[in-house]
């Protein structure tokens, strides 16, 4: 059926024809309400009884209403009238795509231009849900306004079949028939011509070829008959683009390469990140640099320093490709900072760089203050927040940089960066690191004071990998970390007693259990292996030694990194680093990372800041006068206590060791007991709190830190001998130690009758409330889970952090011995919830002053290090 000009559908009046296609035929009209041109795509009256023809009509006209995107042709209306169906689309002037081609390939910045904006428009329609299955030069419009992307007739949603070549007619000219094949065939993925599922990256092929087409004027794949034309989509790959434009740029055979291997599981993953790798091709074609991509909303500090980031990616890029076509000049290691997305917080020690060194993976804090899991490219100026990671924590990624395995809600679990569902893999109630290896196993720790485990990455039973600690020790096996060979891994063996078999220090384990071999005993924390060499931390140093991962053994001397400015972890040893095996490690350093001491009201109004940075454990004396904290003060990772005096804003250091933390005022406000590392032990000493006098010793031994005083002066620790921890008490007047009960994070009522502490042996660490200092029954106080109690002044009110950062509230009747329900007073940004000591205290008046998140903080990306290594 063909409508002349004057036929009225609606209020639309036709005006000319401008094209007929399988799915209908294309008019130019003017809508008469709004005198404006648009394009009428019909469904012909003879075609009406055709089911199929009909859906698929309905079917473009949902996915492109469901699409908003300045390179896609908007839909305007659509209507139904005398038995025919048609579309109201925008009315665009210009040329196909395929026309153009027909005069030749496309200059290299026009080829990028349009690559951006086609990549941009299937990005939005993919993250709909949406996948076109028909990209071809024929379906892409050259118009004034830019590139966009039509007939969305052959959309679905999600993952759908595809055309199986047994259906294909033996003869067609466009090698299409309607009804028999879905998509065009020459631009069909290899899972789509095979009739397999398709998804995504099935588009990311049609466009790969889609973009070859453009910068050659050639097919990527050709053949006389169907069956030459299939084996040439199944089975080979195009000729490089340079070795027919030897003008067009290198790194544009590797974009479009990954997008047309055969495995998806080999191409680009999503089109946000083909588009920003283009943008970042085009910009730096044009500039000589490596920008952020165009369009980007983020702070201008925040587009430089991923600026920068991508400007090493590229040098990396650029590395490669001179490797392998002479000799390798000197490069020079370059620094840049790293800032996270606009309204987040890095959360320390949180992050993984892809063993490729094109990705970063890291944990963040949100408005909201949950932590989420979040990737981004290093040659791109944004990043992707992964749905269904919250409480995500210490994420690692698979040997292929596509896969990220991480800890949340007790579990361990794991997530693809091309998209869909988090798999839940088994518990892990407080997990502390993992590896993965080739042959699709992870090692990791469960929780703080266990052996290692094994689970393949399908999910399953996890099963031991390394020995069990003695009974009763405390020793904890933490921070995997897999070799080359996949079957040995590096791990830290932690708290242990002088009399376990297996001290502290670092060992290799195998897969197949077994004992374990001691590398070295002087090493603490997290260990990595790339570029031949281990790199671990070591007095606040990130160093590299070369390491045989065969004799398992040390072959050189180590060589500093980054010297005096790693922060780390002191509690479980993890230092703030990672490495890729291309010469790229990313560090958080004490001089680029910090938080802030903000005062709240009750309602969660910020009121006040406490000057400087590099303060941890705030406890306000009883008085309200003063502040005790352990302070970084020279950005060095040393730290020492001071008090600062919240009137007069002065602040005084009190000791000089280097090491002290967790500081706790005595009810007079006179004397600070604080926790120091004393070489390998841990000690807990005095000091008086006007700096009148030296720090005494009150008690040495195992790893115990201090969690207050009661009104008499006996000091309250958590202690971590038996791995669970417990609390002890030291009783001064008679040096006696007793245990008191399991649990962490305690502290004492104003009356010094209770006991607030975390119990960790139930599911959620709950808070609960006990008598002290004889025990009694318990009284639950959080819901859900709960840490870092503090009592108010009057001894009738808990507060506690949940584990979305929030400061909760319960009400506590002393004489009753009830509790009331929790209820969420605001949301904090505190540097963590769990496993931090008290990062947060209450002033008589009523205020909070909370250790919060910096959003300014940065970690610090250090390319080509390993030319730090002398020859």
């Amino acid at each position: 059926m063909v409508l002349s000009s004057g036929t009225r559908l609606g209020p639309y009046e036709i005006l000319a024809p401008l094209g007929a296609g399988g799915m209908g035929e294309v008019y130019r009209a003017r809508d008469t309400r709004l005198d404006r041109t648009v394009a009428i795509k019909i469904l012909p009256a003879e075609f009406s009884a055709d089911h199929e023809r009909r859906q698929r009509l309905s079917r473009e006209a949902r996915a492109i209403s469901s699409l908003s995107h300045p390179n896609i042709c908007a839909l305007y209306d659509v209507g139904h009238q005398d038995g025919t169906d048609y579309l109201v689309m925008e009315h665009l002037e210009g040329e196909s795509l395929a026309d153009r081609l027909e005069k030749g390939p496309l200059p290299t910045d026009q080829v990028l231009r349009i690559g951006i904006e086609i990549a941009g428009a299937l990005a939005c329609a993919h993250g709909q849900g949406v996948v076109h299955r028909d990209l071809k030069p024929g379906n892409i419009m050259l118009a004034k306004a830019g590139a966009k992307l039509l007939d969305f007739g052959l959309a679905k949603g999600g993952v759908t079949p595809a055309v199986n070549l047994t259906d294909m007619p033996t003869a067609s000219k466009s090698l299409t028939a309607e009804g028999k094949v879905v998509g065009t065939f020459q631009y069909m993925s290899p899972e789509q011509a095979e009739g397999k599922e398709v998804d995504a990256r099935s588009d990311i092929f049609s466009f790969g070829a889609v973009l070859y087409e453009m910068a050659t004027a050639r097919p990527a794949f050709e053949g006389k008959t169907q069956a030459s034309l299939a084996a040439a989509i199944l089975e080979r790959d195009p000729p490089p683009v340079s070795s027919l434009v030897p003008e067009s740029p290198p790194v544009l055979d590797r974009i479009v390469k990954l997008c047309l291997a055969k495995d998806r599981e080999e191409r680009w993953q999503s089109a946000q990140d083909l588009k920003l790798e283009l943008a970042w091709l085009a910009e730096g074609a044009s500039t000589g640099g490596a920008p952020g991509a165009a369009g980007s909303k983020e702070r201008p500090r925040e587009r430089l320093a991923w600026g920068a980031a991508a400007a090493l990616f590229l040098l990396a890029v650029v590395l490669a490709m001179i490797h392998w076509r002479s000799a390798p000049p000197p490069i020079p290691v370059i620094r840049a900072s790293l800032l996270p997305t606009a309204g987040s917080s890095f959360v320390p020690y949180n992050f993984a760089l892809s063993p490729d060194g094109t990705r970063l993976a890291y944990v963040a804090a949100g408005p909201d203050g949950r932590s989420t899991l979040w990737v981004r490219l290093l040659s791109a100026a944004t990043a992707q927040q992964v749905s269904g990671t919250e409480d995500a924590a210490y994420p690692f990624w698979a040997p292929d940089s596509r896969r990220i395995g991480f800890f949340g809600e007790g579990k361990l679990k794991t997530v693809s960066t091309a998209g869909g569902a988090v798999k839940v893999l088994c518990e892990a109630p407080v997990g502390r690191g993992g590896s993965w290896n080739r042959d699709g196993t992870i090692i990791f720790a469960p929780s703080v004071a266990t052996p290692l485990s094994r689970v393949p990455d399908s999910g399953g039973d996890p099963v031991a990998v390394t020995p069990p600690p003695r009974k009763g020790s405390g020793q904890g096996h933490r921070w995997p970390y897999f070799l080359p060979d996949g079957r040995h891994f590096l791990f830290f063996s932690d708290w242990s007693s002088p009399e376990d078999p297996q001290g502290n220090g670092i060992y290799v384990g195998s897969v197949d259990g077994g004992p374990a071999k001691l590398v070295s005993s002087d090493l603490t924390g997290n260990v990595e292996f790339a570029s031949g060499r281990l790199l671990y931390l070591h007095d606040r140093s990130l160093v590299a030694q070369p390491f045989d991962p065969e004799r398992l053994e040390f072959t050189g001397p180590a060589v500093p990194v980054a010297e005096q400015e790693v922060i780390q972890d002191p509690g479980f040893h993890h230092a703030g680093f990672s490495a890729s095996q291309n010469g790229m490690v990313v560090i958080q350093s004490t001089s680029a990372f910090s938080t802030r001491l903000l005062w709240f009201d009750r309602t969660g109004k910020e009121v006040g800041q406490v000057p400087g940075v590099g303060y941890w454990d705030p406890r306000l004396s009883p008085d309200g006068r003063f502040l005790a904290v352990a302070a970084d003060d020279a950005r060095n990772g040393k730290t020492y206590i001071h008090v600062i005096d919240l009137a007069r804003g002065i602040s005084t250091r009190l000791t000089d060791g280097g090491s002290e933390e967790t500081p706790v005022w005595s009810r007079d406000s006179k004397r600070i007991v604080y926790t120091t590392l004393e070489g390998k032990s841990v000690a807990i000493c005095e000091i008086p709190a006007d700096g009148s006098g030296s720090p005494r010793l009150l008690v040495k031994g195992s790893l115990r830190m201090v969690n207050d005083l009661s009104p008499s002066g006996d000091v309250v620790y958590m202690d971590f001998a038996k791995g669970i921890p417990f609390l002890g008490v030291y009783s001064d007047s008679d040096h006696h130690v007793a245990e008191f009960a399991d649990g962490a994070e305690a502290r004492i009522s104003p009356d010094g009758k209770w006991i607030a502490r975390i119990e960790p042996r139930t599911r959620y660490q709950e808070i609960f409330v006990q008598p002290f200092p004889d025990s009694g029954a318990r009284i639950q106080i959080s819901q859900g889970g709960g840490t870092q109690p503090v009592w108010g002044h009057d001894g009738k009110e808990v507060y506690y952090i949940g584990p979305d950062r929030k400061l909760m509230a319960v009400t506590f009747d002393p004489q009753k011995k009830t509790a009331g329900a929790p209820r969420e007073l605001f949301q904090t940004h505190i540097v963590g919830p769990t496993f931090v000591l008290f990062q947060y205290d209450l002033a008589p008046d009523g205020r909070f002053l909370i250790n919060s998140l910096n959003p300014d903080s940065a970690l610090t990306l250090i390319a080509n290090w390993p030319a730090m290594i002398p020859k």
